[in-house]
């Protein structure tokens, strides 16, 4: 391999990717570290960082900056790829990774169920939104992350005055969801990992302290309640389910998560997440490491880009 960077990764997590850089050092892959919080470009410059980018945009940023970059990467990841670079997970993959109206909207055009959910985009219209589903129900923004932004209302009175109050949830791009709360069987969810449109591996989380984040890897544990993760086997349907979800998103590495509805059986999927960080301690959840499969994926595209250009 040359020594010259065929890869930027363009992060904004300073925690989340040592894993990754390790590996691609590790495996004598040289790359170019982008930080989003950093970065600035010009539109008259044409070349991009590096012939192939890895996108690993947070939609939790704007937690940590009010100055978040999540709409600025989309205007650069265009600019890229008029120069010419190959972008994993790029616009096609934020367009859906920003909206969890389009991600469910998505899961339902390909007969997978969803919790019912109602979109809004004014507080005032939530009680209204929110007439025939059953409660307790749960108010979520558009564009989350770690949990963030999710409260659950007991009662259509507990809503009402929320509303009055002004205290429901807001969303960065003023579009919310009205959703049932869904009574998870066991207190359990999967999420099931997949890169290039193919099944990687699948893990359960449970959690004793009724948290609506349960982000798996290290990173995401610190000072929050105590999550049981452990690998999960998916039946053929489930498994064949999650890939068409990630093809059908254009995420080439993506998590999705569902879980069993206590009230009917019904599997309901809930979320497509382009930024996976992966399960903390693989060796000892996985025995394996993800991260390799991930450096084989990225040599692939290295090597397929470097073959177009000679062609």
């Amino acid at each position: 391999m040359s020594t010259q960077p065929q890869i930027a990764v363009f992060y904004e997590h300073p925690e989340w990717f040592k894993p990754l850089f390790a590996t691609l050092e590790r495996r004598g892959i040289p790359y170019v570290p982008l930080r989003l919080d950093e970065h600035f470009f010009d539109l008259n410059d044409r070349t991009p960082p590096a012939p192939v980018i890895f996108s690993r945009v947070a939609m939790s940023s704007f937690l940590r900056q009010d100055e978040h970059g999540i709409f600025y990467a989309q205007s650069l990841y265009s600019h890229w790829e008029q120069c010419g670079a190959r972008i994993i997970n790029g616009n096609p993959a934020l367009a859906v990774d920003t909206s969890k109206a389009r991600q469910l909207s998505l899961i339902n055009s390909l007969g997978y169920a969803t919790p019912a959910t109602r979109v809004v985009h004014r507080r005032a219209d939530l009680p209204r939104a929110a007439q025939g589903l059953r409660f307790p129900i749960v108010v979520k923004v558009n564009i989350g992350g770690s949990g963030a932004g999710v409260v659950r209302y007991d009662s259509m009175e507990q809503l009402v005055q929320a509303v009055a109050d002004g205290t429901t949830p807001t969303s960065i791009d003023s579009v919310t969801l009205v959703q049932e709360y869904i009574p998870t069987r066991g207190s359990r969810i999967v999420r099931a990992e997949t890169l290039a449109g193919r099944f990687l591996y699948a893990i359960s989380l449970t959690t004793d302290g009724g948290s609506f984040d349960l982000c798996p890897a290290d990173a995401c544990m610190v000072g929050k309640p105590k999550i049981t993760i452990e690998q999960t086997q998916l039946d053929a349907e489930t498994l064949q389910a999650v890939e068409r979800i990630s093809c059908a998103a254009n995420m080439e590495l993506c998590g999705i998560e569902f879980m069993i509805d206590d009230r009917d059986g019904t599997r309901r999927f809930y979320d497509i997440n382009g930024l996976s960080n992966f399960v903390a301690r693989p060796l000892e959840v996985l025995g394996w490491d993800p991260h390799e499969q991930l450096a084989d994926y990225l040599l692939e595209v290295i090597g397929a880009r470097r073959s177009g250009e000679e062609a």
